[in-house]
């Protein structure tokens, strides 16, 4: 195996870092890039936090925020993972990486093309595998979720979410207004259908609340003080009042891509 072999992952959300997780687990070198101000609304599983907070801790992986490429190394030398603010990817071509992973989800292309390594891999729709990257992953759940294709693209993103005790749109909580997100609860927090977890405050200084639309868990909630726009993701409840600890812990779906990913990604190396 290639022991200095080196995954670039763009992105580092909470679907992100189940990827950036079991790679790092593998024994392999991660340097994960964003953007200046990531939206993960799982913010508790996302290494993306690294941005705001300097460093985070997803189930033992810490991740620490670099400035420079080369402070990947001593990031690397504490057994940790560097986050890098490059969400055009300019850094790809001086680290001559020997995979890149696109983990971005954001169901379109923001730039990764099939000749950033040896290996691109693609994670969701947006891609077309054997044209923009080598490999795409499927993302959507079902029988489907974490098959790699080889040839065309990932299912089409159907703007539904999966269901998750027995609620699929319910659970999955948009603004309503354009304005400034401002946190009432937190994650981890029971709340009740009807119940205000935030507010937005619009340009005209008016404090729209955002009320649950099922009772649960507050799972995900985006950060305190992010602009948002009509139909924004920004928080996401589960209704199952047990899984406390899924709020802390890297999602099953997450875990899934992340293998399959893996396998690639070893395939890759162990040439």
């Amino acid at each position: 195996m290639k022991k200095d072999a080196l995954i670039i992952v763009r992105g580092g959300g909470d679907l992100a870092t189940g990827t950036i997780h079991r790679l790092w687990s593998a024994g392999l070198r991660v340097l994960v890039l964003e953007t200046t101000q990531p939206a993960a609304i799982r913010r508790q599983v996302a290494l993306c936090e690294a941005v705001y907070e300097g460093e985070t801790t997803v189930e033992g992986l810490r991740a620490v925020r670099i400035e420079t490429l080369e402070q990947a190394q001593s990031v690397w030398a504490q057994s940790a993972v560097p986050v890098l603010i490059d969400p055009e990817g300019a850094c790809i071509a001086r680290a001559k990486p020997d995979v890149v992973v696109d983990a971005i989800l954001a169901k379109r292309n923001l730039g990764t093309r099939r000749n950033m390594a040896p290996l691109t891999i693609a994670l969701g729709p947006g891609f077309v595998a054997g044209q923009d990257v080598d490999a795409v992953v499927e993302t959507k759940r079902g029988h489907r979720l974490g098959r790699i294709i080889r040839e065309g693209s990932a299912i089409p993103n159907t703007g539904i979410p999966g269901v998750i005790g027995g609620y699929g749109a319910e659970r999955v909580i948009h603004a309503q207004a354009n304005g400034v997100f401002m946190n009432v609860r937190k994650i981890g927090d029971l709340v009740e259908k009807g119940e205000v977890i935030s507010t937005i405050r619009t340009p005209e200084g008016k404090d729209i609340p955002v009320t649950a639309q099922i009772s649960g868990i507050l799972r995900g909630l985006l950060r305190s003080g992010y602009p948002v726009t009509p139909g924004f993701k920004i928080a996401d409840i589960d209704p199952r009042r047990k899984e406390l600890s899924n709020c802390f812990l890297i999602s099953d779906k997450s875990r899934c891509i992340a293998g399959s990913v893996l396998e690639l990604v070893c395939a890759q190396v162990w040439q």
